[in-house]
């Protein structure tokens, strides 16, 4: 089959080999990928993972093992875990010390014309939802996350750093639910974009104020030293960045001012959906490009430009 891999530098490969069937998993046919942040922190040196990255997608299962999954169109989430270990029995296979990461930790991912996923991960998607929105499931699911792991009030003041994909994706989220999050960053095209579609922006260099909640979506290790000058004592950090290059921190502040940081990652998908079923919920406004698999080094490329939100990978 045609892919992405990485091994160690991003290459186009013509003749990768297919999948093969195991028990208890399907085999998706992907119809469209995503790149984000992270598949290009891959690309760097990330995980030190190689094989297929890619882990945004829809697609349609080819060969499964269960019968009601055959010819669905899906999407899946990201995480396989092993089903035996304590976490997973305590319903947090998210975090199986033994579980593999569609395209990040240990199982080719989604830029290629096949991927190879748990029969429980997959979702089916009601026809309602189109896959140019549905591809964005993987990201809206993270953003979610917020709302299992935070408790966040109508009236409280919320600040998302970083105008890039996963900021757009958090602050979005956050409107649908009825919050008023102020977005910030560097770029003032992308910031013009995203208030056009309602969202309060403002250039980062001019936010002073001391907000409830802070959430770092910048991409960058200094996000999180940002977040600690603008969060108001006894405030919450949520930290949605994952970067291969650290910064120096100084914690104290987060001391003496009794700041809550919270770490947050992958989101369950059937929340997600839910969201995007009820309407309100519509990201194609941030597709910048389309590519096609075989272009995808320059895909990537594209993807990691400032100037860019979103750009997608058509497999098939």
């Amino acid at each position: 089959m045609r892919a992405l891999v990485v091994d160690p530098t991003l290459r186009f490969a013509a003749d990768h080999p297919d999948p093969a069937i195991v028990p208890g998993e399907s085999i998706v046919r992907v119809s469209l990928a995503g790149i984000c942040g992270t598949d290009i922190e891959i690309t760097r040196g990330y995980m030190a993972y190689r094989g297929v990255p890619g882990h945004e997608f829809v697609g349609r299962v080819v060969e499964s093992s269960n019968p009601d999954l055959r010819g669905k169109r899906v999407v899946g989430e990201i995480n396989a875990a092993c089903g035996r270990c304590s976490f997973c029995r305590a319903d947090m296979g998210r975090h199986c010390p033994d579980r593999t990461v569609l395209g990040i930790l240990g199982r080719d991912g989604a830029f290629a014309d096949y991927l190879r996923l748990p029969d429980r991960n997959l979702l089916a998607l009601p026809d309602s939802i189109p896959d140019e929105v549905a591809v964005f499931t993987e990201p809206f699911a993270a953003a979610h996350e917020l709302f299992e792991q935070v408790r966040l009030a109508p009236k409280d003041s919320i600040l998302v750093l970083g105008d890039g994909r996963l900021g757009a994706m958090v602050a979005m989220a956050m409107a649908g639910r009825g919050y008023k999050p102020l977005l910030a960053g560097h770029h003032p095209e992308k910031l013009k974009r995203l208030s056009s579609l309602g969202i309060r922006v403002r250039m980062e260099r001019e936010v002073a104020d001391r907000f409830d909640c802070v959430v770092d979506c910048t991409g960058h290790g200094a996000g999180f030293l940002r977040a600690i000058e603008l969060v108001r004592p006894r405030g919450t950090i949520v930290l949605k960045s994952t970067a291969a290059a650290g910064a120096s921190l100084n914690l104290a502040p987060v001391v003496i001012n009794e700041i809550t940081v919270v770490g947050s990652r992958c989101g369950r998908f059937a929340p997600a959906l839910e969201a995007m079923e009820r309407g309100g919920f519509d990201p194609r406004p941030l597709i910048d490009a389309v590519f096609p698999l075989e272009d995808g080094v320059a895909a990537m490329a594209a993807a990691a430009l400032p100037s860019n939100f979103k750009v997608l990978l058509r497999a098939s």
